[in-house]
């Protein structure tokens, strides 16, 4: 070991930029936070060779006044904070001042600005040479704002510039910095070139339809038609943005943007909030899109984890946790067939079962509500018969369908969003005829998710019933899990588990949800205790008895093959619309799809 020695300032800040600069899209993302903390509303880029030959970054902000110029080159200079009681109430999208000072010790950084103070003044631009870092000064030609020139981006620190990856590649990673900087400042103006060509042009979105279109190009116009908006407010806390529909699934988790005060982060925390909110109704191995917004106070939430930024630490994680799971999960709830059909108004007296009963002129009023037991289509065919459990079909029933057909058609009927039925093909599909086009319904797969619903609301409605164990289990644990179920105890019984700490590390599990007995209970008390440590709560006991109820729903439904009368069908089509979460299965097959006239034209080159 050598003697200790101070380092050199451009070492010292060659050593930061390995935090903060991996490559030109993280230099564009500094720059740009810069910008906006400027007061900026139109920014231009330009980029040659993915920003590793250059990177400008030209706005119309505030500017840096002359004499501060300099010393926006040194390392932790910043114009926002000066005191410990700013860290802890963060405004800004930038506050370590480091960016600058360690981009510019691993390129050929060139700043030109011009401050709102100085209109009468011209510009002046800075450039930092020399071992040292010295800051030189020089008057310049510039409008009111801040332009940063990088060229040559690791020129002198060959070893880092080896990792960078081809062109094409780094400029995807610019573009996608730039669209995640668009979708938090929608009021801002991005312009992107790449080469001398534009790539991006990205006007002002001022208006819900203006931000709906820039969502639409930059997550693509089938996230927007796909997906749900959400605006719900909570205890000092705002949830806004755009969440997919189940069956707008990904096989990647690609499309997933999470602001937390305009500021995008990676949190485990809000991921997994997320990911238990589409738990019921996702397809296994798929993941969701989202374009979500957090609004809370600046002093509630830590932004200084990390030197990127990316990563933040809420005060009360149980709080932000909770409101996230259920602001979707009732988001998604609430998805009905009427909003999803574009120009389909949802009429009221479609969920009000004792109007349909009174409407007797369908035929179907009599069908619209049937109870889990006595579901006419959850019985089956009776052999040799005419019958679906139920009466057989007389004539009489005949000539009421034969009427409702005749008023399917009427200019002035009254028609529910899923329509009514027409026939059934081979025993799995139910078509269906609404007043735009044909929706098409999987039996089997709508049944389910109805009794399912009805399972799971009629668990909720009764308490959590708890079986003492015979022989009380013992479990060995570390320490640190001992000490969070003894302290989290309460939590615990609140999910049917009640541990009891009689060692330093060892558990004895007294008592287990009724219904989980036959679960394989250390597996379960171990992944709990786990949640809760990590989390503050755990959906482990919820997801176990959903699982139970699923498959019990699944076996119950009415299976392929079964033919249904048409009042059955349409008492099914009836309880979809009035049950939560159908357009999706258990297991997140869509369970009806729709087809417009006009594309059914299309598909016959119909006025072609």
């Amino acid at each position: 070991m050598t003697r200790i020695n101070l380092l050199s300032q451009r070492l010292a800040n060659q050593i930061a930029a390995g935090e903060v600069v991996e490559r030109p899209a993280s230099v564009l993302k500094e720059l740009l936070e810069n910008s906006l903390d400027a007061g900026a509303d139109r920014i231009d880029i330009e980029a040659e060779q993915g920003g590793v030959k250059l990177l400008r970054v030209r706005d119309n902000g505030s500017g840096i006044h002359k004499d501060d110029l300099a010393l926006a080159l040194s390392r932790h200079a910043t114009s926002k904070i000066a005191e410990l009681e700013d860290l802890e109430n963060i405004a800004s999208l930038g506050f370590r001042g480091e960016a600058l000072a360690s981009i510019s010790s691993v390129s050929r950084l060139t700043l030109v600005s011009k401050a709102v103070a100085d209109s009468g003044e011209s510009a002046w631009k800075v450039a930092a040479e020399g071992p040292d870092m010295v800051a030189t000064l020089a008057p310049a030609a510039h409008a009111q704002g801040t332009s940063v020139e990088v060229r040559d981006l690791f020129f002198n620190t060959p070893a880092r510039k080896k990792f960078l990856k081809t062109e094409k590649t780094e400029f995807a990673r610019i573009d996608e910095n730039l669209k995640r900087l668009a979708l938090s400042r929608f009021d801002v103006q991005f312009t992107l070139s790449h080469n001398q060509r534009v790539i991006h042009k990205l006007q002002p979105a001022l208006s819900d339809q203006d931000r709906q279109r820039r969502v639409a190009l930059v997550c693509g116009p089938a996230f927007v038609e796909n997906s749900v908006s959400v605006d719900i407010e909570g205890p000092g806390l705002r949830l806004w943005g755009w969440v997919s529909l189940p069956t707008f699934s990904r096989s990647q988790a690609d499309l997933q943007y999470f602001y937390v005060n305009g500021r995008i982060i990676r949190d485990k925390l809000v991921a997994h909030a997320v990911k238990q909110a589409y738990r019921d109704v996702l397809f296994h191995g798929r993941h969701p899109a989202y374009v979500l917004y957090l609004e809370l106070a600046p002093a509630a939430v830590d932004v200084n984890v990390h030197p990127t930024k990316h990563e933040v630490r809420f005060r009360d994680s149980r709080l932000v946790h909770d409101f996230l799971f259920s602001s979707l999960n009732r988001a998604l709830a609430e998805v009905t067939p009427s909003s999803r059909l574009d120009g389909q108004a949802a009429s009221p007296h479609f969920a009000n079962t004792n109007h349909m009963e009174s409407n007797s002129d369908f035929g179907f009023g009599q069908q619209s509500s049937l109870s889990l037991r006595d579901s006419s289509y959850g019985q089956g065919v009776r052999p040799g018969g005419g019958q679906y459990g139920g009466a057989p079909v007389s004539p009489e029933r005949i000539q009421k369908q034969l009427a409702a057909y005749a008023r399917l058609n009427a200019d002035d009927a009254e028609i529910p969003p899923l329509g009514y039925a027409i026939a059934q093909l081979h025993g799995v599909y139910i078509l269906a005829q609404n007043k735009q086009g044909l929706i098409i319904v999987d039996m089997h797969a709508a049944h389910e998710r109805i009794t399912y619903e009805r399972m799971k609301t009629a668990c909720a409605n009764e308490e959590l019933k708890m079986q003492p164990l015979l022989v009380p289990l013992s479990i060995a644990v570390s320490a640190s899990e001992a000490a969070s179920a003894e302290a989290q105890r309460d939590v615990l019984l609140r999910f049917g588990i009640e541990l009891e700490r009689v060692s330093e590390e060892s558990l004895i599990v007294r008592q287990i949800p009724s219904i989980l007995r036959d679960a394989n209970i250390e597996q379960l008390v171990r992944d709990v205790l786990s949640d809760v440590m990590e989390y503050g709560t755990s959906d482990r006991i919820q997801s176990h008895q959903d699982e139970m109820l699923s498959t019990m729903a699944c076996h119950g439904s009415v299976r392929a093959n079964r033919q249904l009368t048409i009042p059955e069908m349409n008492a099914l089509l009836r309880d979809m619309e009035a049950t939560e979460r159908s357009g999706q299965c258990n297991h997140g097959r869509p369970t009806w799809i729709y087809q417009s006239l006009d594309e059914l034209d299309k598909l016959f080159l119909r006025g072609q």
